[in-house]
């Protein structure tokens, strides 16, 4: 049961940000006090409909005691018995401290693990996966840089995710993902296992992250591969490292070194947030057991099985007969979904032995 001292401590500050809000405060001050209010108010409608539950219940009992009243006192307390528990249970998903990237755009990163060619196809068919799935959810996807297969698919693409939640949907698609399948190059039918690596990295802005002139070494060269005279004439690509973490990041698809650099900034910022938010999850890590692994990105997290026509998470022992729509995207969510219920009831559960 969520103590009391808890509720009435929420709708005070819900209280205290309405009162401030009608006051006469800077813009800068009522646009935060106007989110903070948005977050609470369906809190505070929810801790109302459970107050009001409770007392209801309570009237109830009493009810019991008059001898007319007892029979419909009695189908008053087993309809509130059934419902008290949903409401509670709702409300404690509500307070749960939230992650302060869940509503952030991210950078998703594909790269071909072991398997050659038949890693880079299938690397090619996870980002498609996830355009869909971001199509689907009404977000924009923005290629940043790709590296083609030899036969197809992608060395490594990685692209920019914008829309509502982005983060909160995608963040427990990092790891490994291992496909099972027979590749089109194999003549005698015999089934290969391949694997392709996939990073969610909520975007940080320049707030978040600062960064140095004096902590980056920035290199300049040629650009590679695709893209006639103009590759073998201008040193557009850039090459930036950052010397108290050592990540580097390099980038040549657009044809100004301006450009590059700016995208280069943008995922190494990203990076950089996302290694500091693991070295924070570490040290949090004895309250974190149990939880669904999201940051570990060598954590085999997925089986795609194509002879049986099967999904596996591994995290949450789940399988779905439904591989082709998965892939297409239309059953993606469904994994999705149960990733987020198994981690909301870890930490429910963690909260519920805290207190």
């Amino acid at each position: 049961m969520i103590p009391q001292e808890k509720l009435q401590s929420v709708l005070a500050r819900f209280e205290a940000v309405k009162s401030e809000m009608n006051s006469d405060v800077p813009r800068e001050r009522f646009v935060q006090l106007s989110r903070e209010y948005a977050e609470l108010s369906p809190v505070a409608e929810a801790i109302g409909k459970l107050i009001a539950a409770q007392r209801e219940r309570e009237e109830a009992e009493q009810l019991l005691r008059v001898k007319d009243m007892a029979e419909m006192a009695r189908e008053e307390i087993d309809r509130l018995d059934e419902l008290l528990p949903q409401l509670e249970r709702d409300l404690q998903l509500m307070l749960l401290p939230k992650d302060a990237a869940d509503e952030r755009n991210v950078i998703l990163e594909v790269r071909a693990g072991t398997g050659g060619d038949e890693a880079a196809l299938f690397a090619g068919d996870l980002f498609r996966m996830y355009e869909r799935y971001a199509a689907s959810q009404g977000w924009k996807v923005e290629l940043i840089s790709a590296s083609e297969g030899e036969v197809g698919g992608y060395k490594e693409i990685i692209a920019s995710i914008s829309g509502t939640g982005v983060y909160a949907k995608l963040k427990f698609e990092s790891g490994v993902h291992r496909v099972q399948r027979v590749p089109v190059t194999e003549g005698g039918g015999r089934i290969h296992t391949s694997a392709a690596t996939v990073a969610v990295l909520p975007e940080a802005e320049e707030v978040d992250v600062h960064i140095e002139d004096k902590d980056l070494r920035i290199d300049v060269f040629r650009a590679s591969g695709a893209g006639g005279q103009h590759v073998n004439k201008t040193e557009s690509a850039v090459r930036i490292t950052h010397l108290p973490t050592g990540i580097v990041v390099a980038q040549q698809d657009e044809k100004s070194q301006h450009k590059n650099k700016a995208r280069a900034l943008q995922i190494l910022r990203a990076r950089i947030f996302d290694a500091e938010r693991e070295r924070l999850d570490r040290e949090r890590a004895a309250n974190r057991k149990g939880q669904v692994g999201s940051g570990d990105r060598s954590e085999r997290i997925r089986t795609y099985n194509f002879p049986q026509g099967r999904v596996t998470d591994h995290r949450i022992n789940l399988t779905l007969h439904k591989l082709d729509q998965v892939l297409e995207a239309d059953a993606l969510g469904e994994l999705i979904d149960a990733l987020i219920a198994e981690d909301q009831a870890a930490r429910l559960a963690a909260m519920e032995s805290e207190s």
